[in-house]
């Protein structure tokens, strides 16, 4: 006999995923030695917390969170009237996504809790990482065997912690990542004036990449603005 489907729920939709990155004339974002990553002008550190400003919840990577001192919150005052404008909760939520659970614990995200931090991570994790990481964040989710299910990890944040919007800050692997699973609805890009080089350096999406022409990821040109040096693009 088929089972009833009139009680089923259907599946939580996708949130809106947007990216924002600054990277260097060629393509950069950090040197590669890692020991410069912050490198936009005023302007450019507040186009993010504006970004942020808009988004239920701000994730990145491991390596972003551990090598960055960063809290992923809304910033000052006026950026929190702005959610609260918008009707959005006072503090964005916190995602941190790690693989194999290897996030520094003392790691500056979770050092305030003024809004829950979620760790994303993947069946890859030793249970004492996982001891660690749930002592100091509020949920850690297995979203996968050895890579995490973005589908269902982004089904799983829009159902049970009402994301819709939710921005990417990073790094590299994890924008790539998400890429590769067709999960980004808008690419955000501050364009710096300085350039790296380095064959090692960090770009906007590293990881696995396209194996062709074929499957790269489309853009489509949104806007573009110009302030002192830096130019603001956006892509669909």
């Amino acid at each position: 006999m088929k089972r009833s489907t009139l009680n089923r729920q259907p599946p939580s939709p996708l949130p809106f995923v947007f990216i924002n990155m600054a990277m260097t004339a060629d393509g950069k974002i950090a040197t590669a030695n890692r020991a410069v990553s912050s490198f936009g002008s005023r302007r450019d550190q507040a186009h993010l917390l504006e970004l942020r400003a808009t988004a239920d919840a701000v994730m990145a990577g491991a390596r972003t969170a551990d090598l960055n001192p960063i809290n992923l919150g809304p910033g000052p005052a006026k950026y929190r009237r702005l959610r609260l404008q918008r009707g959005l909760a006072e503090f964005n939520l916190r995602v941190i996504v790690s693989r194999s659970c290897t996030v520094n614990p003392g790691a500056k995200v979770f050092q305030r809790r003024f809004s829950p931090v979620i760790i994303l991570t993947t069946q890859r994790a030793s249970a004492g990482r996982l001891k660690k990481l749930r002592a100091v964040a509020t949920e850690v989710r297995i979203c996968g065997a050895k890579e995490i299910d973005f589908p269902r990890a982004l089904r799983w944040l829009r159902g049970k912690w009402g994301i819709k919007r939710l921005l990417c800050e990073g790094g590299g692997e994890l924008n790539d990542a998400l890429f590769r699973a067709g999960l980004v609805n808008e690419l955000h890009l501050t364009v710096c004036p300085k350039v790296f080089g380095g064959r090692a350096a960090p770009t906007i999406a590293d990881g696995l990449g396209a194996g062709s022409l074929a499957g790269a990821t489309q853009l489509e040109f949104k806007s573009a603005w110009r302030q002192g040096d830096e130019l603001f693009l956006v892509y669909r």
